[in-house]
Formats: structure tokens, C-alpha cells, sequence
């Protein structure tokens, strides 16, 4: 524990695997008490009590739905009174979905866009509240390098992650008037190895040919790793980033750069 993140008090949601949980056990390693969420409460349990085997007492785990007003309400104030406080939040949740503007069905764009756009707007309302009395302190949003480049069959998930993009700025704006010592910034993934890849496996084959096919389209010939997005994380929630707000940062293996 090097304690990047002493006194930080984070709320991650979506953390009951894949990038969620890299980023709670990194903010937890680097001296941060962590709250973290998911509509698998028993995922998020287990997120919990990971942690805690290793930093005792640094995480507490509650069942959220990111799409429920009420229930952000109730997770703001539970996450503040498990921690004494609350001064991080990282806006992890979200889901995937392939197709084109045509075959997209508008029940699943509404899904995709409640998870991916809705969450984050939800937990950035109501988390400043809380956050204020505690800072300094930093919103991070999980975007994607989709939400700056497009493609024919992401119809809905390049909307959904380019909105998580421009809210994140308009948070930014928002906290350097109103709510002083706080930033917002957003990071942009690309392919990393975590359960939201899994369905890729059944358009190619195994999941080694579908891992194969996704690192080819990757400069760097590689997929990313969830401490990839955790280490960047880490950064965007500490005060070594105090003068960084409104920004994107893309952990993207140097597609952006194509």
C-alpha cells in the first residue's frame, strides 16, 4: 500500500467483476476506503469480502440498480454513512450491445442507454450532494474509445458512451463554478479482457479466436488488462490529477492514434 488514495472515500458501481472490481481493489490497495455496487449484490459481496481478505476493513458492499432514482438516493447516503464520507465516485456500470441503427431494437437502445447514460447522469445528481462537504475530490466515468469512434454495428453503444462523454464536460464545468475542490473526467477503454468481450466469443468461435481477431484491430497487438483501467483511475481519483477536470483519457492500446 502506497497510499495514493489515503482519505479517499470511493463509491464504484458495477463493481462485481471485470473493470469495477480492478478499479475497488486498486483504490483499496492505495489506501481508500471503497463502497461498491451491482445489481448482483452477491457479485458485489464477494467484490467486498476479496478485499477485505487483502486491506481488512476498507470495503462495504450494497445491491444497486444504477437505473433506480430512489435507489441512488438510498446509495449515496448508505456508501457516506459506511465510509464517514464520501469524495470519489466512479461511474463503472454499464452493458454492450451490438447493432446497426437498423437491426437495433429500440427496447434494447432505452436498455442501453438507462445503463450507460442514465446511471451516470443519476449518480453525478445526487453524489455532489453528499460529496461537497468532503473534498477534494473527483468523478470518474467509465466512457469508451466507442464513445469517440464510431462503427457501423455499435449503434447504440457509440451513443451511449460519446453521451457519457460530453456529460462528463458538462460535470466538469458544473464543479469548477459551483462545487469547489471536485473534478470530473472520463476514461476511455478499448477492448479489455472482461465479461462485456464474452459475447464477441459466439460471433467468431472460441473466445481465444474472438480475443485473437479483437487484438489485431489494437496498435499495440494486445487486449488491455482491468489494471490497465484501474492504474488510470487511480491517477483521475488522486490529487496528482488536481489540475486535470473535463478531460478524456483514452487507455486504448493507440487506436485513437490511427
Amino acid at each position: 500500500m502506497t497510499g495514493r488514495m489515503a482519505g479517499k472515500m470511493a463509491l464504484i458501481t458495477g463493481a462485481a467483476q471485470g473493470l469495477g472490481a480492478a478499479i475497488a481493489t486498486m483504490y483499496a490497495k492505495e489506501g481508500a476506503k471503497v463502497v461498491v455496487t451491482d445489481i448482483n449484490g452477491a457479485g458485489a459481496d464477494a467484490t467486498a469480502a476479496a478485499i477485505n481478505a487483502l486491506y481488512p476493513g476498507h470495503a462495504t458492499a450494497f445491491q444497486q440498480d444504477v437505473c433506480s432514482e430512489p435507489r441512488w438516493i438510498e446509495i449515496v447516503n448508505a456508501a457516506h454513512d459506511a465510509m464517514g464520507g464520501l469524495n470519489v465516485l466512479v461511474n463503472n456500470a454499464g452493458i454492450g450491445s451490438l447493432g446497426s441503427v437498423e437491426s437495433e431494437t429500440f427496447e434494447n437502445w432505452k436498455k442501453v442507454m438507462a445503463v450507460d447514460v442514465d446511471s451516470v447522469f443519476l449518480g453525478c445528481k445526487y453524489a455532489l450532494g453528499v460529496m461537497k462537504p468532503y473534498g477534494p475530490g473527483a468523478i470518474v466515468n467509465i466512457s469508451s474509445i466507442a464513445g469517440l469512434i464510431a462503427s457501423a454495428n455499435y449503434a447504440a453503444y457509440n451513443a451511449a458512451k460519446a453521451a457519457v462523454w460530453l456529460l462528463t464536460k458538462s460535470v466538469a464545468l458544473h464543479c469548477a463554478r459551483k462545487v469547489p475542490g471536485f473534478r470530473c473526467n472520463s476514461i476511455h477503454p478499448t477492448f479489455i479482457k472482461t465479461p462485456i468481450l464474452d459475447g464477441m466469443a459466439g460471433l467468431v468461435g472460441s473466445q481465444e479466436e474472438a480475443y485473437a481477431k479483437l487484438a489485431r484491430q489494437v496498435p499495440l497487438g494486445r487486449l488491455g488488462e482491468p489494471d490497465d483501467i484501474a492504474y488510470a483511475a487511480v491517477y483521475l481519483a488522486s490529487d496528482e490529477s488536481k489540475f486535470v477536470t473535463g478531460a478524456e483519457l483514452k487507455v486504448d492500446g493507440g487506436i485513437s492514434a490511427m
